[in-house]
C-alpha cells in the first residue's frame, strides 16, 4: 500500500511542478503535514543534498523521499512516479507543438504558467528559510554569503562549497 500511495503522491507532484526541481518543494512540505514518510528538518537536508549532487533536483529529492519512505524500492518508485507525468506530458506537447505553436492562445498559457512557477519558487525558499534561518548566526551567514554573491561573481558552486564549509566549521 505504501509502494502505491508514494507513486500517486508523487505523480501528483510530477503533474503540477511545472518549472523545475525547486516548484517540488512546496508539494514536499504537504507531504511533511500528511504523511510521516519525513520531517520537515529531513526535507531541508534533502534539498541541500538534492543541490549539491548531479542530476535533477526534483528527482534527487523523489529518490530521496522515496527511500525514506520504503527503501530502495519506494525511491524507485517515487521517481518513476515524479518523471512520468513529464513524458507523458512531452510527448503529448511534441505532437501538438509543431501543430499549435504559432497559436496566441497557446502562447499566452505558456507566459501565464511563468508567474505561477516563479510564486512556488519563491514559496519554497521561504519554506526553506523559515526551517534554516532560526538564529542570529545563521542570519550572519545567509547575509555574508548574499553580499558575497552581489559583490563577487563566482560559480554558485564555489559558494555551496563555502557554506558547507562554514556550516561545518561553525555546527550549523
Amino acid at each position: 500500500m505504501t509502494y502505491l500511495l508514494l507513486w500517486a503522491e508523487f505523480f501528483k507532484i510530477g503533474l503540477f511542478a511545472i518549472g523545475g526541481g525547486l516548484v517540488t518543494v512546496p508539494f514536499l512540505f504537504d507531504l511533511t503535514d500528511r504523511y510521516d514518510w519525513f520531517s520537515k528538518a529531513e526535507l531541508t537536508n534533502m534539498i541541500a543534498v538534492s543541490e549539491s549532487t548531479p542530476g535533477p533536483i526534483g528527482v534527487n529529492m523523489a529518490t530521496f523521499a522515496g527511500f525514506n519512505a520504503a527503501g530502495v524500492m519506494g525511491g524507485i518508485i517515487a521517481t518513476f512516479g515524479l518523471v512520468l507525468p513529464s513524458v507523458i506530458i512531452m510527448i503529448m506537447v511534441a505532437k501538438m507543438m509543431s501543430k499549435y505553436s504559432c497559436n496566441v492562445r497557446v502562447h499566452n498559457v505558456l507566459s501565464g504558467i511563468r508567474p505561477a512557477v516563479l510564486a512556488l519558487i519563491l514559496y519554497a525558499g521561504l519554506q526553506v528559510a523559515k526551517i534554516s534561518i532560526t538564529g542570529s548566526l545563521e542570519i550572519l551567514v545567509f547575509v555574508g554569503l548574499l553580499m558575497m554573491m552581489r559583490l563577487w561573481k563566482q560559480s554558485p558552486i564555489v559558494y555551496l562549497c563555502l557554506a558547507a564549509i562554514i556550516g561545518i566549521v561553525l555546527k550549523l
